[in-house]
């Protein structure tokens, strides 16, 4: 039986005055935080139409290009499509729930759907995972209504959330799975089961997988090995333990410990849908704590289990009603305020001032930092170099991010360990985008753009002895230092001449003294190394907030360098170190950024990455 409607008019007039300014604070977002890589790539994927790519079902790519065609090559143009679905996914919810236990359960489910930071931020991103969410909701509704009853509606429905799901991810595989041993497990879901009208939605479901199965045949299995295998240790960490942990922080405490026990209760309980919304939860939950043990820690995988969350959301209304006021009050005002740190946080990354302060930190955000600058660099440095120079990107993140820039889809990369890290190394090849290691010339001019901070720096050198091993010896570059040089960028003007000769690379060096944060005096020692492969240094300035303040004694003994860069071949070792004394007068105390300037032997000159020192009061 239906509420009353002056039971529901206060659930439902907050659940839509939430939903408006959620879509309105995220589009506000959306409009300015710059482009993250894999936003970038995908945009390169949908300028490529193709039924599925490496990484990927095509339907991301799709929407891209669906997003550019309406509004025009902007960020906010390209995540539109994602808005749009995202705020489809907690009406779904409120529907989908009021059917199966009220209107008042539809709308609070709803509301915290909103609230669900994973669930809340969708659609912020041109990512795969609104699309997943929305499909695992059709999937779970359409299952619940066929517990009930089968009827064309329902297979309908089903095999529209199995075809989208199949079109958006390789992950939603754990959806399927999960959905259907949760239907197994109920006798009116096998009944259903058995029902013509789901096969035929099921069929069409898997067919779905065609472009993705026919793309893996195609491809000597690349994107399965990759997904499956590849990026996975499939050796045991204890690493895992922290999914619970993490999990709680990001679905905030009382609302992970409130869906917990709604999954403990509804698998226990009399009604069908309860058993049924409990089991697909708890299992897609559980199984990516499992996981956890097991596979890839390198790369961001907080946002799998959130088709577990969906299917528990239901379920939450029932725990919640037995809480006494302020525990329900704190759970709204813990997952509010968490959705709104999340989105403070794309913010602060869309505010340059507030993410360079962030240089120093852990939590810097590089894949979204950086490429409207460097954008604007190649662009005027274009403007300066012969008509006809084309660009040469280092890896698949720089070819993209500038491509969508530049307008330019088709920007040529170098092989790079993270193009095949990510899973984009099949795809460059496949576009005929991907230049051949072997090749030392580029026959005609060139800007080549070298992310020097995508790579580890204890792998940094032989990153530039590879470039010589493509290239040749490298030019002098022109450097951008983005944050301080925590995101740095290395560009250099290929005359399209083969080059002969030792390797020649960019500066490296480091300082030993201070150390990264260190409280100083007005006076203090600055000491180091440095080193110019092929060339040698002929000096180190020390800089303190970009400008000069002393001139470093050059060339003390330090074998040690050569002992660990054991490939460099500056004809200076061991005579690579560098001390200066640096006498401060007018400076401010507090936070300053100390760091170098080296000019090679050359005539090249190089601003090294800068690092934070706190300066003492007088």
């Amino acid at each position: 039986m239906r509420e009353p409607k002056q039971d529901t008019g206060g659930a439902a007039r907050g659940f839509w005055m939430l939903w408006l300014s959620l879509l309105a604070l995220k589009a506000a977002v959306a409009a300015r935080l710059p482009l993250f890589v894999d936003e970038a790539f995908y945009w390169q994927e949908g300028q490529h139409p193709a039924a599925a790519y490496s990484d990927l079902p095509g339907l991301t790519a799709w929407l891209t290009r669906l997003g550019v065609e309406l509004g025009g090559a902007q960020a906010w143009a390209l995540r539109l499509p994602f808005l749009a679905i995202a705020a489809l996914v907690p009406l779904l919810l409120v529907r989908m729930t009021a059917r199966e236990f009220g209107a008042r359960a539809g709308w609070v489910a709803g509301c915290f759907g909103l609230l669900l930071p994973l669930a809340g931020t969708l659609g912020l991103l041109a990512l795969p995972d609104a699309m997943m969410a929305l499909a695992t909701l059709l999937c779970l509704d359409a299952g619940a209504r066929l517990l009930r009853e089968v009827d064309a509606r329902a297979a309908v429905e089903l095999a529209a959330g199995l075809a989208l799901g199949a079109l958006s991810h390789y992950r939603f595989i754990a959806v399927i799975a999960v959905g259907g041993v949760a239907l197994l497990c109920l006798p009116q879901g096998r009944r259903a089961l058995r029902d013509v009208r789901v096969l035929v939605a099921a069929a069409i479901g898997a067919s779905a997988w065609a472009p993705l199965v026919a793309w893996n045949m195609d491809n000597a299995d690349a994107g399965l090995r990759f997904q499956l295998v590849d990026r996975h240790p499939w050796a045991f960490h204890i690493d895992g333990l922290w999914f619970v942990v993490v999990q709680a922080l990001l679905v905030t405490p009382p609302l992970f410990a409130a869906l917990a026990l709604g999954a403990w209760r509804g698998a226990r309980a009399a009604n069908p849908a309860a058993r049924y919304f409990a089991l697909s939860g708890a299992l897609i939950v559980l199984g990516f704590f499992v996981l956890g043990f097991f596979a890839d820690t390198e790369r961001v995988s907080f946002h799998w289990p959130l088709p577990g969350y969906l299917a528990l959301l239901p379920l939450l209304p029932g725990v919640l009603a037995a809480w006494p006021r302020w525990a329900r009050g704190l759970a709204a005002a813990l997952a509010g305020a968490a959705v709104l740190a999340v989105l403070g946080y794309y913010v602060a990354v869309s505010v340059p001032s507030l993410r360079a302060r962030s240089a120093g930190e852990k939590w810097y955000p590089s894949n979204f930092a950086g490429w409207d600058e460097l954008a604007e660099r190649v662009q005027r440095r274009l403007r300066e170099l012969p008509p006809g120079t084309r660009v040469l990107a280092d890896n698949f993140k720089i070819g993209a991010e500038l491509g969508f820039a530049l307008g330019d889809a088709r920007i040529e990369v170098l092989d790079h360990p993270i193009n095949h890290k990510h899973g984009r190394a099949p795809q460059l090849r496949l576009w005929g985008l991907e230049r051949d290691r072997r090749i030392d010339t580029v026959a005609e001019p060139a800007l080549l753009v070298v992310g020097a901070t995508e790579v580890e720096y204890k792998h940094l050198l032989q990153r530039y002895h590879d470039l010589c091993a493509m290239l040749g010896p490298l030019p002098p570059p022109q450097a951008l230092n983005v944050d301080h040089g925590r995101q740095r960028f290395l560009l250099f003007a290929l005359d399209g001449r083969a080059r002969r000769g030792a390797c020649t690379t960019p500066a490296m060096a480091w300082v030993d003294a201070p150390l990264a944060g260190a409280r100083v005096g007005r006076e203090f020692e600055v000491a180091g190394w440095a080193f110019k492969d092929g060339i040698g240094l002929a000096r180190v300035e020390v800089l303190l907030d970009g400008r000069p303040v002393a001139q470093a004694q050059y060339g003390r003994e330090l074998p040690g360098v050569r002992g660990f860069w054991r490939i460099s071949n500056d004809p200076q070792h061991p005579r690579v170190g560098f001390a200066a004394r640096v006498r401060l007068d007018a400076q401010a105390p507090g936070r300053h950024w100390l760091g170098l300037r080296l000019h090679g032997r050359d005539g090249s000159i190089e601003d090294w990455a800068e690092q934070p020192i706190e300066l003492a009061p007088r």
